[in-house]
């Protein structure tokens, strides 16, 4: 069966889901889902010695499902331990519903050959487990979901988590956990905050346990039921993924300033805006050149969103960002600032994307600048699979705030090496056409024809405007038309969109 883009989706995958039919057009009301509580009463004691005791007065059984998140990406240390040990447990047959899963996370590979591991959601998958999971190593596909339509998942019931294993850099011994304080802090926790709300047990590990009262909180005592220290949670330089860097290349930066000149150009760049920039190259450029703007032209923002970088703290301090609405700290300065500027707001990742709540932050953006693997001539987007088919990316918040801003911007180069970036058509549909407007390449950029409205106001400018159709053709002129990827029958990956529908799936690759 085909969605409205033209997915060819399996009639077994799609079973009660449904098949995509627009960014908008599931938007029925939910009801919340519950969660089993069970009352502490004075003098009872949730510090526990040891992982295995945790595990086992959480009653986890064959079955059930466990989560974590990613606030620590290539330096998390929780993930790994935690299913080592459930393995020596004999538990098997468990759901894993992460936030994100990195290379680090490798040794799942033997975990799911166990058995220990039979399903997996997750908004990433990257290195050797995603490469693995490419060639088939699951019977059931993973299900990918953007930050926004994970939340949805888990407040909707979809995903229902019996244990939530969540690393705190400081907790004390009543379960008051914070981002900050210790010797591994991550900042934000709001990918942590939506299984805590959640899940059935919420065990925190920390390697700093403080006096009580660890406040503020990031996630808060009457949320927690036990708490472990171990030796480390996670190395912080990890945090820093190799997607935040501060590019020196020309060709990023010449994108970053045709990018900056779309945004400053556009009737939403006023005072009081609001924007979100992402973590490659060219995006963290953009924050740059907008910065001349904004103080050039006297602008200052509302808030910033998302996930937060050292340039978005550093206009924040300057008095050119109000506030700082976080999910996601990338950098260290992120962090740092998360506990001493009182306008810089850890929000959770309903507050931040969820589609079916009463109006997520996201709803309030005017200029999103987000990166791309592949686009191709109807504008959709792939930030998940590579050239060659393979897992290798990540959903996270692109979707969400795509659909949500008033100006989204996609910065991309036209080729990648010897990769075309702007295609006929992309490998995987992470993000519809209808929520792009604006293609920004190193020669220009591409103008969906959906906004007339831009058309008019960028036809004059100095940057170079192309239809999509030209820029491919570019593309393909410059490393001509690569050869088509081979694919099996088998489904090894579902792409939920963010209202949970079915927008494409990846297949095993031959």
């Amino acid at each position: 069966m085909k969605n409205s883009i033209g997915r060819e989706i399996p009639e077994e995958i799609i079973k009660d889901k449904g098949l995509f039919q627009g960014a908008f057009a599931h938007n029925e009301r939910i009801i919340k889902a519950a969660t089993k509580v069970k009352a502490v009463k004075p003098g009872e004691e949730k510090l526990l010695q040891s992982l295995e005791e945790a595990i086992n007065k959480c009653n986890l059984k064959d079955g059930m499902t466990i989560s974590f998140h990613h606030h620590f990406r290539e330096g998390d240390y929780i993930l790994n331990k935690v299913v080592d040990i459930i393995a020596a447990m004999g538990i098997k047959n468990l759901t894993l519903a992460s936030s994100s899963l990195s290379g680090v996370h490798s040794p799942l590979i033997e975990h799911i050959k166990n058995g220990v591991i039979t399903k997996i959601t997750t908004s990433g998958l990257r290195g050797e487990l995603a490469e693995e999971i490419s060639k088939g190593l699951m019977k059931e596909p993973v299900i990918i979901r953007s930050h926004g339509g994970r939340a949805r998942a888990i407040e909707a019931g979809d995903i229902k988590i019996d244990v939530a294993f969540l690393g705190a850099p400081s907790c004390d011994e009543y379960g008051n956990a914070s981002g900050t304080g210790g010797k591994a802090n991550c900042g934000s926790l709001g990918y942590a905050k939506i299984d805590a709300e959640y899940a059935d047990k919420v065990i925190i590990i920390t390697d700093c346990l403080v006096d009580f009262p660890n406040m503020p909180a990031s996630i808060s005592q009457e949320k927690v039921d036990y708490v472990v220290k171990v030796e480390e949670i996670g190395n912080p330089s990890g945090i820093v993924s190799g997607a935040t860097r501060y590019t020196k290349n020309p060709k990023e930066l010449l994108i970053a300033e045709y990018a900056s000149k779309v945004i400053t150009k556009s009737p939403y760049f006023k005072e009081g805006f609001s924007l979100q920039t992402g973590t490659g190259g060219s995006t963290l450029a953009v924050s740059r050149f907008i910065r001349e703007e904004m103080i050039k032209s006297n602008v200052k923002a509302s808030f910033a969103l998302g996930g937060i970088t050292k340039p978005m703290i550093e206009m924040h301090e300057e008095g050119l960002i109000k506030n700082i609405f976080d999910v996601q700290d990338f950098d260290l300065t992120a962090v740092e600032s998360i506990s001493k500027n009182s306008m810089h707001h850890e929000i959770d990742a309903s507050f931040y994307a969820n589609p079916h709540n009463k109006g997520c932050i996201a709803n309030k953006l005017d200029v999103v600048v987000l990166s791309a693997l592949e686009i191709d001539k109807d504008f959709n987007v792939n930030v998940m699979t590579g050239s060659d088919g393979v897992l290798r990316g990540a959903s996270g918040g692109h979707c969400d705030t795509a659909a949500c801003a008033k100006l989204t911007v996609i910065v991309s180069p036209l080729v990648r090496g010897r990769i075309p970036c702007v295609v006929d058509s992309v490998n995987t549909v992470i993000t519809p056409g209808e929520s792009i407007d604006v293609l920004v390449t190193e020669i220009g950029i591409a103008i969906n024809p959906r906004r007339k409205d831009l058309m008019e106001i960028y036809k004059n400018g100095d940057i170079p405007v192309y239809t999509i159709e030209e820029l491919y053709e570019k593309s393909i002129s410059i490393v001509g038309t690569p050869d088509k990827i081979e694919y099996e029958d088998e489904v090894i990956a579902v792409v939920e969109y963010r209202d949970g529908s079915i927008i494409d799936v990846v297949r095993k690759v031959k």
